[in-house]
């Protein structure tokens, strides 16, 4: 007899909907699994014979085919488990399971199954059920573990536990609860850097204000222990919390790539901090699967490169497009996929590799200081809108004790700012996404304004990419300090972070 089991299974970061179907036919004892499938669900056919034995059910004594179709569709990972058992309980009669088994709607299972039957949780939960929403499935059944993250579907969700828990509520014995995204709960967010933490440095704490306002890139310069990673990571705390649709999405992306933690919805932007050894794969993403990588992971929050020359040349060179798109193309032998990567990046970089800020007792051999600054290229330089020289704190200007915090009044000036972007621009476009044909409408100058920012560009032989950049900045400047229009204190002090 043939039956059958509705679930999804990720496809980069999207998702796609399988139809499990189970067949017993007549010969020797077999179990086999077709459907263009990894090792993680071939494995699926051990997992699933014990979980039935050892939860009363038994298993098929006949030759058993289990199909994942579409059958040209690579299968990964192990949250077919519970659509198979089902499939299979259901393939073998058992009374109670064969009422909602239409693959048309009703509904899906997710989950890893235990050799003693427990479920367990899989990676992508949301996007699974996001997925499974949008084809007409009307309830989802899910390990109880990404029971809050599912939720975030807006499908009614059944956290399970256990095999023999799922078929006494299908067969009507038992009811399991829906949990409502309503009840779901929110990802506890990591503890951010506050400004207050960091002694004096009054430009780069602004300049930190103005990137988050408008969302730019910005590179900090100085000598080693002056603060620079401490400033990079208080970043984060200085933007407002994510949207609905940015956490959804968000969250997304962190289930599917296996980092979620709490299994809530996240409402804090995200923060990348990748080491400088990082390899291309683990900073872009990609592989067999489309696994997202630092970059995706840092969509809609920061990506911080601390010590920026030490990264690899081909690792920096990729950050171009993203940068410049917000998204980047990844090409496999599989296909192509655009991902995601609409963050603002924070660098960190010393003036040399021997890191003394004084010319003068700089120990670096001329060609070991050439070649430290050239790592950096200068398109990739071209994309960072704000460069900002820390200085060394001295022993004089060391506080002891907590103070007031700094970063909560910052971000309040930063979400006014943005308030007054989203009136003007609409809602999500920052000043840093601008267009080049609108910024003559978004970034009105006053007289004096636009005279100083045509000497400004014609001294200092601008890029056509740096002209709209000192535009954006100034915008943002404006922003945050209330102006209707740029004053040629914004423009100056845009062209101050830029000309370095």
């Amino acid at each position: 007899m043939i039956a059958s089991s509705l679930t999804a299974c990720l496809d980069g970061i999207q998702a796609r909907r399988v139809d499990v179907e189970a067949d017993i036919a007549a010969g020797l004892p077999s179990f086999s699994i077709v459907g263009l499938t990894d090792k993680a669900v071939q494995e699926a056919r051990e997992r699933v014979r014990s979980a039935l034995r050892n939860s009363g059910f038994g298993f098929p004594g006949h030759r058993l085919t289990v199909n994942l179709a579409p059958a040209e569709l690579r299968k990964e990972g192990s949250a077919f488990d519970l659509a198979i058992a089902v499939a299979i309980l259901r393939s073998i009669q058992l009374p109670g399971l064969d009422g909602d088994s239409s693959t048309a709607g009703g509904s899906a299972f997710i989950g890893e199954l235990g050799l003693d039957g427990s479920i367990r949780p899989v990676r992508g939960a949301l996007a699974l059920g996001t997925h499974l929403a949008a084809r007409g499935v009307r309830r989802l059944y899910a390990p109880t573990a990404n029971a809050a993250e599912a939720a975030g579907s807006g499908l009614p969700v059944h956290p399970v536990g256990h095999l023999t828990e799922l078929v006494a509520h299908l067969r009507g014995e038992t009811l399991i609860p829906v949990q409502h995204a309503a009840s779901a709960a929110e990802v506890a967010a990591l503890p951010e850097v506050d400004l207050a933490d960091i002694e004096d440095q009054a430009v780069p704490k602004r300049a930190l204000e103005i990137a988050a306002a408008g969302g730019h890139h910005l590179l900090f310069t100085g000598p080693p222990g002056a603060g620079k990673s401490m400033l990079a990571r208080a970043f984060a705390g200085l933007l407002p919390d994510l949207s609905v649709a940015d956490s959804k999405e968000v969250t997304t992306i962190h289930s599917i790539a296996g980092v979620l933690r709490g299994g809530g919805m996240m409402r804090r932007p995200p923060l990348r901090s990748p080491h400088h050894s990082v390899s291309l794969g683990g900073l872009i993403g990609g592989g067999a699967s489309f696994m997202p990588g630092d970059l995706t992971l840092a969509h809609r929050g920061v990506l911080v490169l601390d010590e920026l020359p030490e990264f690899r040349r081909d690792c920096l060179e990729a950050l171009r497009e993203p940068l410049e798109e917000g998204r980047f193309r990844v090409s496999r032998a599989g296909g192509t996929r655009v991902l995601p990567a609409d963050f603002v990046l924070v660098a960190t970089a010393n003036p040399c590799a021997c890191g003394v800020a004084d010319a003068e007792e700089c120990r670096c051999a001329p060609d070991v200081l050439a070649r430290y600054q050239r790592k950096v290229s200068g398109p990739l330089r071209d994309r960072l809108d704000l460069i900002v020289q820390v200085g060394a704190v001295t022993l004089t200007g060391v506080r002891h004790g907590r103070v007031q915090p700094e970063s909560g009044p910052a971000r309040a000036r930063v979400e006014a700012a943005r308030e007054r972007q989203a009136a003007r621009q609409g809602a999500g476009i920052l000043n840093s996404a601008v267009p080049g044909a609108a910024l003559g409408e978004v970034c009105r100058l006053d007289g004096d304004a636009e005279a100083c920012l045509r000497t400004v560009s014609h001294q200092f032989g601008l890029t056509g990419r740096g002209f709209h950049g000192v535009l954006r900045v100034a915008r943002s400047i404006a922003d945050v300090e209330g102006h209707d229009r740029i004053t040629t204190d914004d423009l100056l002090e845009a062209c101050a972070f830029r000309l370095r």
